[in-house]
């Protein structure tokens, strides 16, 4: 069962860093200075978000993401909360996220999949089949020139906020943390965290509404931050490695 592929909304996209220590102020600051993005009942207050990202065999989107190349596409099947809490049958969403500098868009539908389908043990199937997966890439104008094949599990948790006067969008993510799906990639470790969270601003403008300014105060600058290129790095690094749990030039100084 699916509903029809979504409208594509193109919007600016901003993204600060924060520091593991920091992440309580900015969640304090965000309440004072923005109202709830979503009703709790559509999205609970830091609700885990869960995304397999789909690549090619020899991981195109990644070394496109890692490269910071200002063009590039993300292909991911996402979905809320716990697959437990819906029952039999889950909601997930075919997400196409498209970005050319920093104007980036989203496409989505809607399907419902059994919810064995997303246990960490069979997420390498895919979680649809592929005529499905490719039919619905299609129809966002989307036609991957290799074969692609789901690579990584990524949750985090996130609240969300919306600016009082601009209504831009805004977003706080943290405990993120990854899994690899494919069994050729990495040394098969699961929820490998990443320190630290994201502030996602996102809006039709580049210049951040009044009050948003404040977010000077956390001591952090924005960026191109992807989840998907560094919980990958963090799964291609050796283990043991102390700056893989660090997204890449953030690791504080010893």
């Amino acid at each position: 069962m699916a509903k029809g592929v979504g409208e594509v909304t193109e919007r600016i996209e901003r993204k600060f860093f924060l520091y593991p220590d920091r992440i309580g102020f900015a969640y304090a600051l965000l309440r004072h200075i923005c109202r709830p993005g979503v009703p709790a009942m559509v999205y609970p207050e830091g609700q885990k978000v869960s995304s397999v990202y789909f690549d090619t065999a020899d991981l195109e989107q990644y070394q496109r993401a890692s490269a910071g190349d200002s063009k590039k596409n993300k292909v991911r099947i996402r979905w809320y909360g716990n697959a437990a809490d819906y029952g039999a049958m889950t909601p997930v969403f075919i997400e196409l996220k498209s970005k050319q500098g920093y104007v980036g868009s989203k496409q989505r539908r809607q399907l419902l999949v059994p919810a064995a389908n997303l246990e960490v043990s069979r997420l390498g199937g895919g979680i649809v089949d592929r005529t499905t997966l490719i039919n619905t890439l299609a129809g966002f104008g989307f036609s991957p020139e290799q074969p692609l094949r789901p690579v990584i599990l990524i949750t985090f948790r996130r609240h969300r906020f919306e600016d009082f006067l601009t209504r831009m969008k805004l977003s706080l993510d943290y405990d993120i943390r990854s899994t690899i799906v494919a069994a050729d990639l990495g040394y098969g470790e699961r929820e490998v965290g990443l320190s630290g969270g994201v502030v996602e601003v996102k809006g039709p403008a580049m210049e951040l509404p009044v009050l948003l300014r404040r977010l000077n105060i956390l001591d952090t600058d924005w960026g191109q931050f992807s989840k998907y290129a560094n919980c990958m790095a963090s799964h291609l690094e050796r283990p043991g490695t102390l700056a893989r749990s660090w997204i890449a030039g953030r690791m504080p100084p010893l």
